[in-house]
């Protein structure tokens, strides 16, 4: 065969492969309408911008258009009850944080069920929870904490954003697990939880460990422990709580996306393998980084398993903290 005929040749099949690339791209997507991925909480919250990073990246891969649509209200009750409503056809997704387990124990009466009402796709990212104080109490450590609370029982106060949220549960997690009581402060919202713990108006509070490390490094609040199973490569310096020898304490935000019940199962393995590929990028993983996230990935079968299994943690300790479910 001459030189001529070659190039030929492999000009014939780089034709053939343009030819069919749009056709590869279009068999990518669901369908010519949009996907939508429900967040049940407002826009601009880390799981706002966690939902927008993953639904770019979507788009970008499938060629489909993907929006994003806010649904807060109710701990994220009112956001989790229109996605499982939605039709299970894999144009409806929702963008969860546990609290979307812990509210069946917090409220007497949740509109949705977590292991019944959606298809797990994967758990997306995790987040990290740290427990600080103000620079005026005497503690330097957890374990000082727990000895200034046991000393004071009932006069230290703590924040969090709101009754039934991460913080609040973390934080009776340590009041049972340590034997000691403090006062709850709830807020509607971090914002002037923040802002009053740094002013001392509040003695501790859980708060997620990116957004504390500007104010522990100003030494505008002191870091005592990270509710991890091991330390922060942000603050590697800060222990965890089973380093201070208090065991069953581990604590952290994690976040899924689901589908409605009755999606099928070929199209949530689509998912499943595309967010996948879209967590072990770089660029994605920086980007969570930079919210404090750190990526995941896995099965459906693992979140769902994550889902049965903290619903169960949660629901033990709001009967034994003795938490009066919110109507």
């Amino acid at each position: 065969m001459t030189q001529d005929q070659l190039s030929r040749r492999h000009l014939g099949k780089a034709a053939l492969a343009l030819a069919l690339l749009p056709r590869q791209l279009a068999a990518q997507k669901l369908s010519d309408r949009p996907i939508i991925i429900i967040v049940p909480f407002t826009a601009g919250t880390g799981i706002d911008i966690l939902a927008r990073i993953l639904g770019e990246e979507l788009q970008q891969r499938w060629g489909q258009p993907v929006s994003i649509e806010n649904r807060p209200g109710a701990s994220g009750n009112i956001g989790s009850q229109y996605a499982a409503s939605r039709a299970p056809d894999g144009h409806s997704l929702m963008m969860t944080v546990n609290t979307f387990v812990m509210n069946v124990s917090l409220f007497k009466a949740v509109p949705y069920d977590p292991q019944t009402s959606f298809q797990p796709i994967v758990e997306v990212a995790i987040g990290m929870l740290a427990l600080a104080v103000h620079p005026s109490l005497k503690a330097t450590s957890a374990q000082g904490l727990v000895a200034l609370a046991k000393a004071s029982p009932g006069t230290l106060t703590y924040a969090s954003p709101g009754r039934g949220t991460p913080q609040h549960l973390a934080m009776e997690l340590l009041k049972l697990n340590a034997g000691i009581d403090l006062v709850h402060v709830p807020y509607s919202g971090s914002a002037g939880a923040v802002r009053d713990l740094v002013g001392g108006h509040v003695g501790a509070m859980f708060i997620p460990l990116h957004t504390v490390l500007p104010l522990a490094q100003d030494q505008q609040v002191r870091l005592l422990a990270v509710g991890s199973e091991a330390r922060s490569a942000l603050a590697p310096g800060v222990p965890t709580f089973a380093e201070e020898g208090l065991t069953g304490i581990n604590i952290d935000l994690w976040y899924g996306l689901l589908a409605p019940a009755g999606t099928p199962t070929d199209i949530i393995g689509r998912y499943n393998e595309a967010v996948n590929e879209i967590l072990r990028l770089p660029k994605v993983r920086e980007a969570l980084a930079h919210q404090g996230l750190s990526a995941r990935g896995g099965s459906p079968a693992e979140l769902a398993q994550l889902i049965a299994r903290d619903g169960a943690r949660w629901a033990k300790l709001v009967k034994e903290a003795k938490i009066a479910p919110s109507e």
